[in-house]
This record gives structure tokens, C-alpha cells and sequence, in this order.
């Protein structure tokens, strides 16, 4: 196994984690509500009144964060993404996330952070689906193709 050395990245990333597992406490107990990106999607597609404003303010901040780290860090602390894939694949990615979250009944944030923060077997059965799922995939387009 290499380590791509020049983007690994552990100390952004475990930044990354605790930000996000701080905002997620905050919003379960400021909101009472979980914080997942598909249920705050899902919500818009049938809005209803008074619930419409404080979506569309975290999906537009969801947006907008990595636009504002790259305007305030230094260029060398920017991390470049690398997607090496065609467009029809990436598409296809994304529809299949997308059944995934649907039959799953959340997305990987609100299962694995929120779900399982909560204790929530539901979120611990999803949880261990779709990392099996993963480690499956990575393993056999790297071994058997």
C-alpha cells in the first residue's frame, strides 16, 4: 500500500471531524432536529412554512465553506481536489448516493455522526452496510480488476 504523501491529510481532516461533530451536537440540542444533509435536502422538496429559511441558510453555508477557506488560507494550505473520473461516471455516483440515502433512510452524515452519537441501531446497521459496502468495492476494483 503507498500513502499519497503530498495530500494526506490527518490534521485537516480530524479538524474537519470535530467541527462537524461539534455542529451536529449543537444543532440536535440548540434544534432538537439531526443534522442530515439529506433530511435538510428532503425537506425543501416538500416544504412547509416557517421550515424553509433555516434549509436554505445551512445548505447555502454548506455551499459557501469551502469557497470562504480558500479566499482566507494561504494557496499552499488549499487542498486541490483530484477526481479522476468522467463526468457520466461522476453522475452515475452521484444517482447512486442518492438511491442509497432514499433505501437508507438518511445519508452517511446523519447515520454515522448523528445516529450513532444518538445510539441508535437503525444508524448502526447503516452505518456498517455501507463501510462493508465500501471496503468491499475499494477492495475489488484494486485486487480483482
Amino acid at each position: 500500500m503507498n500513502i499519497d504523501w503530498a495530500h494526506f491529510t490527518p490534521w485537516a481532516s480530524l479538524g474537519g471531524g470535530v467541527l462537524l461533530g461539534i455542529a451536529s451536537a449543537m444543532f440536535l440540542l440548540l434544534n432538537g432536529r439531526i443534522l442530515g444533509i439529506s433530511g435538510i435536502l428532503g425537506g425543501l422538496l416538500v416544504p412547509r412554512m416557517g421550515d424553509i429559511g433555516w434549509r436554505l441558510a445551512f445548505l447555502l453555508g454548506v455551499a459557501a465553506a469551502p469557497l470562504v477557506f480558500a479566499a482566507v488560507m494561504p494557496p499552499e494550505l488549499t487542498p486541490v481536489a483530484r477526481i479522476e473520473a468522467s463526468e457520466p461516471v461522476i453522475a452515475l455516483a452521484g444517482v447512486l448516493v442518492g438511491l442509497g440515502t432514499r433505501y437508507g433512510s438518511g445519508c452517511t452524515s446523519g447515520h454515522g455522526v448523528c445516529g450513532l452519537s444518538r445510539l441508535s441501531p437503525r444508524s448502526l446497521v447503516a452505518t456498517l452496510s455501507f463501510m462493508a459496502a465500501g471496503f468491499a468495492i475499494v477492495y475489488l476494483l484494486r485486487h480483482a480488476f
